[in-house]
């Protein structure tokens, strides 16, 4: 639980915030950066989908036959917000490799730092689904308030977002705007500069992911 939100989880798993501090360096290298998060975001999924529905099958070990629990119900639904949220597909994808994927595409105006979306294409029936969407930051919470608006307008109800690090002033917006879906974060940061840019943050995730600039 993260302050006043019972459904905002700040984890604290000793290697989260030891590799998330790996990630912050300025020395740390693209290849390095990218293993460290999926990396995170393996750790951190396994603490999300701690919640998963069950339900028993009958399965033939090599002593008997018994009843033995499976995930229950349609397969969850990856949405990375792209660019940055791409990196922390795989590492999803490492529990749940039957996992469904769809993508959400913003762009974040340089000016005003609202976002704009140019693409959104989800898993069908998302309504079915448990959704997890990915953004390695979530910083004033305009992008993660999109791209929820988006799934939510396509029929999507269970909604966990995964943020690696976020400002308090983008857990707020995003909570107030959606207070309905499970924030899991892996670090909460002092706050946003005048650009609005995570402070200490790790720079701008998506270039230190792609190795852009």
């Amino acid at each position: 639980m993260y302050g006043k939100y019972e459904n905002v989880t700040e984890l604290d798993h000793p290697l989260i915030k030891h590799k998330i501090t790996m990630l912050r360096s300025v020395d740390t290298g693209t290849n390095e950066f990218r293993k460290l998060i999926e990396e995170i975001a393996t750790l951190m999924g396994y603490e999300a989908l701690r919640d998963l529905p069950l339900e028993d099958i009958e399965v033939t070990t090599p002593i008997e036959t018994c009843k033995s629990p499976v995930i229950a119900g349609k397969k969850l639904a990856i949405i990375p917000i792209l660019r940055a949220g791409l990196g922390m597909v795989n590492g999803i994808l490492n529990l749940t490799p039957t996992a469904k994927v769809g993508h959400v595409g913003l762009y974040r105006d340089p000016v005003t730092h609202e976002p704009h979306d140019y693409y959104c294409k989800l898993p069908n029936p998302i309504s079915l689904r448990t959704i997890i969407v990915l953004d390695p930051m979530l910083a004033t919470g305009g992008s993660a308030c999109a791209a929820v608006d988006f799934i939510k307008k396509q029929g999507g109800k269970k909604i966990k977002f995964m943020a690696i690090i976020a400002a308090p002033e983008g857990i707020e917006r995003l909570m107030s705007e959606h207070p309905d879906i499970q924030l899991y974060i892996g670090n909460v940061d002092r706050e946003l500069n005048e650009d609005c840019y995570i402070c200490p943050g790790l720079g701008d995730c998506g270039d230190r992911i792609f190795g852009t600039k």
